[in-house]
């Protein structure tokens, strides 16, 4: 048998309050990331150092890697955020990937796999939670994935219905300035979530389920007033909502439905006095049980390589200009 080769890694971390969050009251989370996979962990100043196997401490940074993202937006870790990040990124890589979110929502059997251990705490939030709210820059696959898995839920028997909403305001056009009726006024702002659809779809499929009101599509502003039963309720483009919006459409769930919203908080169209729903949300709903949060950042995107540096650009960009 050939004796596997020790490494050993350091990661730095930002501050002492850092590692203290990360390590957990009496060290308990460090201990759950090290007998887990199989590592050794110590802390030394602001440096957490890593010790096992190549396969073993590559597994580590990449859970530190997802936990200290997790801190950055929430302020907190929790055990759970332990567990679930352990055992997406310990199973991930393996052939078992139900663990971890794999959906079955594309034609023929085929199976959709997260690729990225982001994507996969994404899917894991949405099978656990009643409303998850997912921030991400373009090419992350956070739409993507919701609509994946509201195929797989509706295969299921688990929803009745898709719902598929979004704001009609990326153009600063009123849909009532639109030719033809409100199908064809609304498709040119669903057109991302026909996209989706159709990869795990047939398009005729698409469409008697268009007809039969199996899957709807709807402005936001249709919204207004209903309560939807055994429904999977994705609005997409979350960033263009207000904060009445938002909360108008959240309550609109009814017994048995799920909800997910999604927006990158960088492409907000909204005029600079009218503060996004979205960013509302995230800060306004965090720890409500059956609520899950997700950010995804440019380390999730899997669009072509040049959207990874494309978005690092512009983000660079925005910072430069807030420093000024």
């Amino acid at each position: 048998m050939t004796e596997q080769t020790t490494i050993t890694r350091q990661i730095t971390l930002d501050s002492q309050e850092e590692m203290v969050a990360l390590l957990g009251q009496r060290d308990a989370y460090l201990r759950m990331v090290r007998e887990t996979l199989d590592v050794g962990l110590f802390a030394r100043g602001d440096t957490l150092h890593i010790e096992g196997s190549e396969q073993a401490v590559d597994q580590a940074e990449r859970v530190y890697h997802q936990l200290r993202k997790i801190l950055r937006h929430n302020q907190q870790l929790t055990v759970q955020d332990i567990r679930t990040v352990v055992e997406i990124v310990r199973i991930g890589g393996s052939a078992d990937t139900k663990a971890v979110g794999r959906l079955n929502s594309a034609e023929g059997g085929r199976f959709l796999r997260p690729r990225t251990d982001g994507q996969a705490r994404y899917i894991s939030l949405m099978r656990e939670n009643e409303i998850v709210v997912c921030v991400g820059p373009a090419g992350t696959g956070k739409t993507y994935l919701a609509v994946a898995m509201a195929v797989t839920q509706l295969r299921q028997g688990n929803i009745k219905r898709i719902v598929l909403v979004r704001p009609a305001v990326e153009a600063g056009e009123r849909l009532g300035y639109l030719p033809g009726d409100l199908q064809a006024k609304i498709n040119p702002y669903l057109r991302p979530l026909f996209d989706a659809l159709n990869d795990m779809m047939e398009p005729d499929q698409v469409k008697r389920y268009v007809e039969n009101e199996v899957i709807e599509i709807a402005p936001l502003a249709y919204m207004r007033g209903r309560t939807i039963n055994q429904a999977f309720m994705i609005l997409d483009e979350g960033q263009n909502t207000t904060v009445a919006q938002m909360k108008m459409f959240l309550t609109r769930m009814g017994h048995g439905s799920k909800i997910i919203v999604t927006g990158d908080m960088t492409q907000v169209d909204l005029p600079p006095t009218i503060r996004s729903g979205l960013a509302d949300a995230v800060a306004r709903l965090r720890g409500i049980d059956g609520l899950g949060i997700m950010h995804l950042d440019e380390t999730d995107i899997v669009r072509h390589p040049l959207v990874q540096s494309i978005v690092k650009a512009y983000d660079g960009e925005g910072a430069s200009r807030r420093r000024v």
